[in-house]
């Protein structure tokens, strides 16, 4: 049972989301072979980086010290996951994806939760939610193809996203635990239905470590609406994937840098307070 905290604090989701990272992932086994030369030249080149700032920016020993201070309080305060796959991730995921001719993908984020109820039947099923979960209804279609356009009927789509308040389950204390999270086995010919809601722009917490930076660099917290999905299917890439909406005003300039131009949906009225939108997604075969 996931343990949710006690009050939507930087603090307590920071604490909730390294604990989840730290169950839920074994980030080591995928490079318990990587050579020492190769973990020498990555090391060497970000202290390198670190290094020249140094120099070229005459760093003084009360900043250092002020970062020194810093750092030790992202640990305190959890926000480590929160960090770096706000200002680091996007990076990291447009080189692993470069490859790619399917679907383009986003960052994950620190709020993703494995094993979500499933959802659907037959590809259609609505995610999970409170009865008087407030946001504009929201029917999204789509269909799950490879690159060679072959529809891909074993595929699975995981959901999850914000309510219209801007907080995620497991994260904050007042939502059900799978609450706006669900998983969605695609139907014949790789259809799907989902009816969801949809999320509301929010800010990153800054009442934490992060909050400070922020507030000292003088940006904006702020995440455009989006929707978290991964796409998976036997012998497939797994894409994972943020999609947005159309006129928001942090589109262009969302905190964590994972908006792109193909990610951002077209959603219509539907002339009764709903709106429906038909996105789908193309995967890529594993290489080998």
């Amino acid at each position: 049972m996931t343990t949710i905290p006690t009050e939507a604090t930087a603090a307590a989701a920071g604490a909730n989301a390294t604990a989840h990272f730290a169950s839920d992932k074994d980030p080591y086994a995928a490079v318990k072979d990587v050579p020492p030369a190769r973990v020498d030249k990555l090391a060497r080149r970000v202290l390198a980086a670190v290094h020249d700032t140094i120099r070229e920016e005459k760093v003084t020993y009360d900043e250092y010290n002020a970062l020194k201070a810093w750092l030790i309080q992202v640990g305190k305060d959890g926000e480590w996951p929160l960090f770096l796959d706000v200002w680091v991730e996007h990076v990291v995921e447009e080189v692993a994806t470069e490859h790619r001719e399917g679907s383009k993908g986003t960052i994950e984020g620190p709020y993703y939760v494995p094993n979500a109820p499933e959802c659907a039947e037959n590809g259609v099923g609505t995610i999970p939610m409170r009865e008087d979960e407030a946001g504009t209804k929201l029917t999204w279609t789509g269909t799950v193809t490879a690159t060679d356009g072959t529809p891909l009927e074993n595929a699975k789509v995981e959901v999850w996203h914000a309510d219209n308040d801007g907080y995620y389950s497991q994260f904050e204390p007042s939502q059900p635990q799978w609450n706006l999270r669900g998983t969605f086995s695609v139907g014949e010919g790789g259809r799907f239905e989902i009816h969801t809601i949809q999320p509301a722009p929010y800010q990153i917490p800054t009442d934490g470590a992060c909050g400070k930076l922020i507030a000292a660099a003088g940006w904006h917290a702020w995440r455009p609406a989006h929707i978290h999905v991964k796409v998976s299917a036997p012998g497939y890439e797994l894409l994972t994937v943020q999609l947005y909406f159309p006129g928001d005003e942090h589109n262009d300039d969302d905190i964590a840098s994972a908006v792109k131009p193909e990610l951002i949906l077209d959603p219509k009225p539907a002339g009764d307070g709903t709106a429906t939108v038909d996105y789908g997604f193309v995967l890529d075969p594993v290489r080998n």
